[in-house]
């Protein structure tokens, strides 16, 4: 298990069109980077928030025959059981922390950022009232539909259930469409709506 020490390049970043009063920060799944996430917050963008989409560091991945690709932690196994990478996913945390941090040094208030990610890059909270969409397609063979419905079930006994909202797109694989993207769209403008 390497952790996530190492550096990794600037954020790609879609800058609010007027005065940033909110932020979006969400990272990228495997083997990824933020630019293609960035390129597709800016087609749905609302024109008072900011969205940073960090990219991962490169390290040897062991689930992929120890291959270097971006990451935000080791990954040993796809099963519920499998071994985690803890000290790295503590350190992935504490990243995305710094993040929170640099955006209120900015001006924006804790309460006006939104995490969010894909895939490896899904984040989990602590804050018992804090609204979460989670969104998975029914098609998908990498990460199956089983395994989302029961990371809903789990979250729904740490977490206010009420504040829960698992939703499925018919068709679609490990990755993205326009109906999820809408419905990103929908979440992040109820709950980061415009101040002025």
């Amino acid at each position: 298990m390497c952790g996530n020490n190492m550096s990794a390049p600037l954020p790609a970043i879609v800058p609010a069109a007027k005065k940033a009063t909110a932020a979006v920060i969400f990272l990228h799944g495997l083997g990824d980077t933020g630019h293609g996430w960035a390129e597709a917050f800016a087609g749905i963008r609302s024109p008072h928030v900011k969205y940073i989409c960090p990219h991962a560091p490169v390290m040897p991945v062991t689930l992929n025959m120890n291959m270097a690709m971006p990451s935000w932690f080791d990954i040993i196994g796809l099963s519920p059981d499998a071994q985690e990478d803890e000290a790295g996913i503590k350190q992935a945390a504490e990243n995305v922390k710094s993040l929170v941090e640099q955006e209120v040094r900015n001006g924006i208030p804790s309460h006006r950022i939104i995490l969010g990610g894909f895939s490896q890059g899904s984040i989990n909270c602590v804050n018992k009232d804090i609204p979460i969409l989670q969104c998975h397609g029914d098609c998908d063979p990498l990460v199956p539909l089983m395994f989302g419905s029961l990371t809903s079930e789990r979250l729904k006994t740490m977490l206010n259930p009420a504040n829960i909202t698992f939703k499925t797109y018919s068709s679609m694989m490990h990755s993205s469409c326009i109906e999820e993207m809408t419905d990103a769209k929908q979440f992040i403008d109820k709950h980061l709506p415009p101040v002025d």
